[in-house]
């Protein structure tokens, strides 16, 4: 038995390590997701400095995760699938272009579950500029939730490689069909005021005569 002894104690070790490399990735990718999760708050607030800082912050961590034991690659897709959302919320609310997989470095399940994710933020970028009378930023975000839908949305049939992609799919078609109905109603309610300014316009002019 002193065979099996000595191999149980060498797997109690390995087990051990392995444990402590776990509770070190998931306290990380914790603070991975709270930066991103801040970036995107900063982004609602119209402060991209402070989203980029974030952000900055946040890859850098992530980094760090990823040259990490490979063994346990699988928890450091969530964390991944939130820098790949906040990367390109901030992109979006810039103007610029989505950041590609390779800019970002990262995995392809991880880049296909961010890109789903984003169109739910989109769907606040849309109502904020709506908000603040911004009708056409309002349909360029509208218009990127729906081509991102559109694009993601055949990659249902690998649900069971990428885990949850279906879910995420399903959600973001509820969304980008919530703010078609909303942008819409408010799309009618401007030409509707429109409307009744030129109205308004051409009675006083009438009445001047």
């Amino acid at each position: 038995m002193e065979g099996a002894k000595k191999s149980v104690k060498e797997l109690e070790r390995h087990l051990s390590k392995q444990l402590e490399t776990r509770e070190r990735l998931l306290k990380d990718s914790r603070d991975v997701i709270s930066a991103c999760s801040r970036a995107i708050i900063s982004v609602h607030q119209r402060d991209t400095k402070g989203a980029s800082k974030e952000l900055a912050r946040a890859g850098s961590l992530l980094r760090a995760l990823k040259s990490g034991s490979s063994s346990m690659a699988r928890y450091i897709v969530s964390p991944e699938t939130e820098f790949v959302e906040a990367s390109a919320v901030l992109a979006l609310a810039r103007g610029e272009e989505i950041p590609t997989r390779s800019e970002l470095g990262a995995s392809p399940e991880a880049y296909l579950l961010g890109l789903l994710d984003t169109v739910g933020e989109l769907k606040r970028l849309v109502l904020d500029s709506i908000m603040n009378g911004r009708i056409s930023d309002a349909k360029g975000y509208f218009g990127t939730m729906e081509e991102l839908y559109a694009m993601c949305s055949p990659m249902a049939v690998y649900d069971h490689v990428v885990n949850g992609t279906r879910r995420k799919i399903d959600v973001a078609r509820m969304l980008v069909e919530d703010t078609r109905g909303l942008l819409t109603e408010e799309v009618r309610r401007e030409s509707v005021n429109s409307s009744l300014a030129r109205v308004e316009g051409i009675l006083k002019k009438a009445g001047r005569r």
